[in-house]
């Protein structure tokens, strides 16, 4: 076993399953590793990573900052915050923001923030506030969070789980209505499933759900912590739908692949529920966060990364349509977010990731059945164009094995 890999075996909890490969490095869309390996990296770190690895603008702007103040928490103002807030705001066209670290920690916002409006402005009774959520939903690993989880693993031996959070089917509208009550608080729902396989609900969900959400007094919340700053095609998902949601999610990305960077944003109204003393970070909306997320945003806008994956997913799918293996079931996908569903009577998605990487592709399967394909915005036909030969040869292969094993 690689000494690397025998440390982590030995000294991390065994809460993740990754593929043997030990990273030293990466640029671009590619990510080498100790033996000199090149790889092509077609998961961007859930999409943390959609500027690339190591861009230069990200790097000057973490290293500069960093050389000058990296943290001093929100006890006291900084000349950094202020700014990246403003960008953020307008570009997604919400009023105000809080700023926080991970994704969890951003939907945990947004659940305190969900709650408090609906007990101070909405009227509902004490402790009585519901949440609204879909099953197959990804928003994190929280306790409350996996309370509104439908995947058994994710809440085996974590319970018990805070009350008022409920599930029904993702992409059905007609079941979000009838699930509201006076005390529902919010509907939290992700544009796109991303850990759920790449699930994209019919056009037009999203905006019926906006229109049933505003006739019984309801939040919209978008978990754009995948789904947004470009990811789909759009700056955000919901924008596929024209919707602009009540409060908005956003994280990964927005950190430019070098740190963990979240946001809660909101109307005024939702946000002014919280009070100072109401909720905090000691590293939320730090200035070497701030200065690095404004840039990822000037980035992203400048670079066009938005409209680059909508032309470059365009172009992936259309490849990809083109392979004739029965080990392919379904592909779905927006942008540069595609999920190739494996048909499991031939294979496991993580047999074809184990395969990928053999080949200089770095995946990872979701659920089981499906790999996904999210490499960095930045990338190219011609790099398309070979990942896409790749991943044939791998199915081809895979076939002839099956045939003659």
């Amino acid at each position: 076993m690689h000494p690397a890999i025998e440390l982590e075996n030995r000294y991390c909890a065994h809460n993740y399953h990754p593929l043997p490969v030990v990273l030293t490095r990466g640029a671009g869309v590619y990510v080498w590793d100790d033996a000199g390996n090149k790889y092509l990296d077609m998961m961007s770190a859930y999409s943390a990573v959609s500027h690339g690895h190591a861009h230069p603008r990200l790097v000057k702007a973490l290293t500069l900052q960093a050389q000058q103040l990296a943290i001093c928490s929100r006890a006291f103002h900084t000349d950094k915050l202020g700014p990246f807030l403003k960008k953020v705001c307008e570009l997604t066209g919400m009023e105000v923001a809080l700023p926080m670290n991970t994704g969890a920690e951003g939907v945990e916002t947004a659940l305190k923030a969900a709650r408090k409006w609906a007990y101070k402005v909405k009227g509902v009774a004490a402790d009585k506030a519901e949440i609204i959520a879909c099953t197959g939903n990804f928003h994190g690993r929280t306790i409350a969070i996996v309370a509104m989880s439908s995947e058994a693993q994710y809440q085996d031996g974590f319970g018990p789980f805070p009350p008022g959070m409920k599930l029904i089917p993702y992409g059905d509208a007609a079941a979000l209505e009838q699930a509201i009550t006076p005390n529902t608080a919010a509907f939290l729902v992700e544009p796109i499933q991303g850990e759920g396989g790449i699930i994209i609900p019919l056009a037009g969900y999203l905006a019926k759900c906006v229109e049933i959400c505003k006739k019984h007094n309801v939040l919209l919340i978008a978990d754009e912590i995948q789904t947004g700053l470009g990811r789909t095609g759009k700056l955000l998902a919901c924008q596929h739908d024209n919707v602009k949601p009540d409060g908005l999610i956003l994280g990964k990305a927005l950190g430019g692949g070098l740190l963990p960077v979240s946001m809660f944003l909101a109307r005024r109204e939702v946000m002014n529920v919280f009070t100072p003393g109401d909720h905090g970070s000691t590293f939320g909306g730090n200035p070497l966060a701030a200065a690095v997320g404004l840039e990822a945003l000037n980035v992203l806008m400048e670079e066009k990364l938005a409209e680059r994956s909508a032309e470059m997913g365009a172009y992936l799918l259309d490849k990809l349509h083109l392979l004739k293996s029965p080990f392919i079931k379904a592909l779905r996908g927006k942008g540069l977010f595609i999920g190739i569903e494996i048909d499991p009577r031939k294979a496991k998605a993580r047999e074809v990731c184990e395969q990928l990487m053999a080949h200089g592709i770095l995946s990872k399967e979701t659920h089981e059945t499906v790999v996904r394909l999210a490499p960095p915005l930045v990338i190219t036909r011609e790099q398309i164009d070979w990942a896409v030969e790749r991943i044939d040869s791998v199915l081809k292969e895979m076939g002839k094995l099956r045939a003659t094993g």
